[in-house]
């Protein structure tokens, strides 16, 4: 009987040519589209039980945020409040060996991994990632990390829709989106908003909103939050009274706020960066030990202000219901861009979707205090600026600005501040736009020099074929031929990729490296031939616009191009990035 790998391998290759057959818009994307959903919306539950573990381990309670001074951790009673300390650091200790041994990729923030990964990776991302990195981010905030649950859970999430796509043999076109999907159950379950993870999903991950892929995260996000609902229950994420503005005129103190909000979150992007750019600099050990060393620097700001302990919730919460005063507020805004930015320094896991929420809020209501002193008429609205300014915070600092007025409507279900939250929304991202050409997700990106947003040149294409562009392709492989002779001509070859045939020359997919090695891992390969693991692989049309297979050819990085195939499916051509540059370089 074939093995467990070789059945796989089989499985996948029939699961490839019917999602072929059937259209990317078909069931059998809406059927990984829900499974997708399904499995984020219990990765992001479990998650949440993850975190809530940890923190009562490092701290011996359930929130240290939501506690009063700074109480004993009834496991080191004799330590009395200075095990804030060492929290962090026992805490790095753990993580950062994990981290820097399995999955690098864990590190950080999180979502502009998977931003590059659909644009650059065709939606690959390593399945470890999602274990590594839920148990580096619930270590890191158990232990005081002062970020987000919310990053981590889009890369987990996204790395099982790419692991659940990959296994079924989907094309890069459906793979995206299955990452896609992914992201927005995360978002959809942990903060019961699933409109909120489509729109995330669409304005920030994909960067697009096809009627395609809207359909399956759609579907997706549904699914996560049925389960989030289930389990976790049917509430507003951040149960708060009711808040209304009933002044017209008092839309322009909201714009005003749109403008300190939008300039707010572009300072937290830029003081993330420089403090990252400093602890690079000062760090010379070996790096799995960074968090370790610089968790004792974290421990000393939690110390001295332990509302900074984890992502810190109840204190956001308490900052809208007008409960700090207006030199706490400030004191708690400034210390949250520190306490982020050192945490994700240090080299932390964690997101920076909650910061900006948190910082938002303490920015808002502060705004709001200010305001009631110098218009007496606003006395009482601390909590409507406190909310409209998390979200215009975080279209400051994201640019997303459909995702920022959503996301707040669904996390507190008040619906009257709708009007102000879109107008405040609007003008920060309006100034973030001025103020930086990058967002705080992109920025880590453009660092790398890898620009998401550039201008790519068309004009030169137009008029263009396939046909035109392509060269003779790699050496094709028999779909009949062993598996492991098949490894053996890809290594000899000086290709990362081959087009695999039918005995009548129709392409029935494309052999790497990656998927060779993966399937010959097991020891029972006995029958298993390079058909049944190859992928589908988007081949153009000899007919097909250049223009228009431009991007699928750019986002080709584990076959370095696509394969041509003319009307009857028959192998012709390849076109890879060198051919198009040729013929960039030849029209200009």
């Amino acid at each position: 009987m074939p093995s467990a790998s070789v059945r796989g391998a089989r499985w996948r290759s029939a699961a490839s040519a019917v999602g072929d057959r059937i259209g990317v818009g078909s069931l059998y994307l809406v059927g990984l589209a829900v499974l997708v959903g399904l499995g984020a919306g219990l990765a992001a539950v479990g998650f949440r039980w993850l975190i809530v573990g940890a923190t009562q381990l490092f701290s011996g309670t359930a929130d240290y945020a939501a506690t009063t001074g700074h109480p004993v951790n009834p496991w080191v009673p004799w330590l009395g409040p200075a095990f804030i300390v060492l929290a962090p650091a026992v805490g790095g200790l753990v993580y950062g060996p994990l981290v820097h041994r399995f999955a690098r990729e864990a590190r950080g923030h999180g979502v502009p991994e998977v931003m590059y990964a659909v644009a650059r990776k065709g939606g690959r991302i390593k399945g470890r990632v999602a274990v590594v990195k839920a148990l580096a981010s619930a270590l890191t905030i158990g232990s005081g990390g002062s970020v987000g649950r919310e990053g981590p859970i889009v890369q987990i999430g996204s790395a099982l829709g790419s692991r659940l796509g990959t296994l079924a043999g989907s094309s890069e076109s459906q793979l995206r989106t299955l990452v896609a999907c992914g992201a927005a159950g995360g978002i959809a379950a942990t903060f019961n908003a699933p409109l909120a993870g489509v729109f995330f999903a669409l304005e920030l991950i994909l960067r697009d909103f096809a009627a395609r892929s809207f359909a399956a995260v759609m579907l997706s996000s549904i699914a996560a939050s049925v389960v989030g609902r289930a389990l976790l229950g049917n509430y507003p994420f951040l149960p708060l009274p009711a808040f209304t503005v009933s002044d017209p005129g008092e839309m322009l103190v909201f714009a005003v706020l749109g403008l300190v909000a939008g300039g707010v979150g572009v300072l937290f992007s830029k003081v993330l960066y420089a403090i990252e750019d400093a602890c690079d600099w000062l760090w010379r050990g070996p790096e799995w030990l960074r968090p370790a060393v610089g968790g004792l620097l974290l421990g000393c700001l939690l110390l001295a202000i332990p509302q900074m302990y984890g992502v810190g919730y109840p204190v956001l919460q308490n900052s809208i219901l007008g409960r700090y005063a207006l030199p706490f507020l400030l004191l708690l805004t400034v210390a949250k861009v520190v306490a982020t930015s050192l945490t994700i320094g240090i080299g932390g896991s964690g997101g920076v979707f909650a910061p900006s929420l948190f910082i938002g809020a303490t920015t808002g209501a502060a705004f709001g205090q200010i305001a009631a002193a110098a218009m007496p008429s606003l006395a009482g609205q601390t909590g409507a600026f406190a909310l409209v300014g998390m979200g215009a915070v975080f279209a400051g600092s994201t640019r997303a600005a459909i995702t920022a007025g959503l996301i707040i409507f669904e996390l507190t279900g008040e619906y009257t501040l709708i009007l102000p939250l879109l107008l405040a929304v609007i003008v920060a991202t309006a100034v973030s736009a001025l103020a930086s050409r990058d967002t705080i997700y992109t920025r880590k990106l453009l660092r790398r020099g890898i620009d998401l947003s550039a201008p790519q040149q068309r004009d030169a294409l137009h008029g263009l074929t396939v046909a035109q562009a392509m060269t003779a392709p790699p050496q094709p492989l028999a779909a009949a031929l062993p598996a492991r002779e098949a490894a053996a001509a890809l290594a000899e070859s000086a290709s990362r990729a081959a087009p695999v045939v039918d005995g009548a020359g129709r392409l029935a997919g494309v052999a790497t490296a990656a998927v060779l090695a993966e399937g010959l891992e097991d020891d029972d390969v006995a029958g298993l031939t390079v058909g049944d693991l190859a992928q589908s692989a988007g081949a153009l049309r000899e007919a097909d616009g250049l223009s228009a297979g431009v991007d699928l050819v750019l986002a080709a990085a584990d076959t370095d191009g696509l394969p041509v195939v003319d009307g009857q499916g028959v192998l012709t051509g390849w076109l890879d990035t060198k051919h198009v540059l040729r013929w960039l370089v030849a029209s200009t």
